[in-house]
């Protein structure tokens, strides 16, 4: 049976999916690969996934490429027809597919953030690219960098395992204990607001990822808000960070949001890349 590869090209990481070309639920395991040049990249995850699923290159019918490093792949690979697509709409298709929802604002969070406006509840889908942010992973490692000396984004999850974000962020409750229209006293009023002269790395680090994902927290439950929904997919990298599940979960509460972060999340747009295919 013929397969359907998809490729989403990073600045420094290639993430690839399969599916069989009659089976467009069936998605065979997605893997990753990291390398300093795209090319190579690109080539060294087409023969990891091919071998470790034992797929044969002339059982592909197409390879389906998106991606920032996509413009270094050429229309085809290994004499495979290659298909570039916009990698908005592969966020949209691929984070609805992974949540099973038929609409959605999907937020793709990497280097920096993207949010799309997915809908399949018409007669054509639609994916609606809404925005973005610069804030993002790019952010959370360059901070990181300078403000702890830390360089390695494993790490840097680790320290903030066991920060105290009370010695870092200014909450409303600090500042007022009046009312104010509502919003609860554990809210950030200031994000690094606080920070103690006492704050620990550890502290630092979890003041970092807060920020991050409280700022595109933010900015998706105004795109949720200005399209009349309140399911928000979140995909990317870093969505599988273990704190971004604790401070979703909070923003979710807080403004009547339902923040999902779907297995196989970090594989949303390449999974929607692999998906497209599959649309007339």
């Amino acid at each position: 049976m013929g397969k359907i590869i998809g490729i989403d090209v990073g600045g420094s990481t290639t993430k690839i999916v399969g599916f069989d070309a009659k089976e467009k639920d069936k998605l065979i395991s997605p893997i990753f690969v990291k390398a300093s040049d795209q090319l190579a990249s690109v080539f060294g995850a087409f023969g990891k996934f091919t071998s470790e699923n034992g797929i044969d290159i002339p059982d592909i019918e197409k390879v389906m490429i998106t991606g920032v490093g996509s413009s270094f792949v050429g229309k085809t690979i290994y004499d495979i027809p290659a298909s570039h697509l916009s990698e908005f709409k592969c966020v949209g298709r691929g984070g609805l597919f992974t949540s099973g929802y038929d609409k959605a604002i999907v937020v793709s969070m990497g280097t920096g953030t993207a949010i799309v406006s997915a809908d399949k509840t018409g007669k054509n889908p639609v994916y609606e690219y809404m925005g973005g942010t610069g804030v993002g992973g790019g952010t959370i490692m360059g901070l990181s960098k300078q403000m702890l000396g830390v360089s390695d984004f494993e790490t840097l999850v680790k320290l903030a395992e066991n920060g105290d974000i009370e010695n870092i962020d200014l909450r409303i409750g600090d500042i007022t204990k009046k009312d104010i229209g509502g919003l609860p006293s554990h809210m950030t009023a200031s994000n690094f607001g606080k920070l103690s002269d006492i704050a620990s790395k550890n502290d630092i680090a979890l003041g970092i990822l807060n920020m991050v994902f409280e700022s595109v927290g933010m900015l998706a439950v105004f795109a949720a808000r200005s399209r009349n929904t309140k399911d928000i997919v979140l995909t990317g990298s870093l969505s599988k960070i273990p704190q971004a599940k604790y401070v979703f979960e909070i923003l979710s509460t807080m403004f009547d949001m339902n923040f999902v972060i779907p297995d196989n999340s970090e594989f949303g747009t390449v999974i929607g890349a692999a998906l497209a295919a599959f649309e007339k």
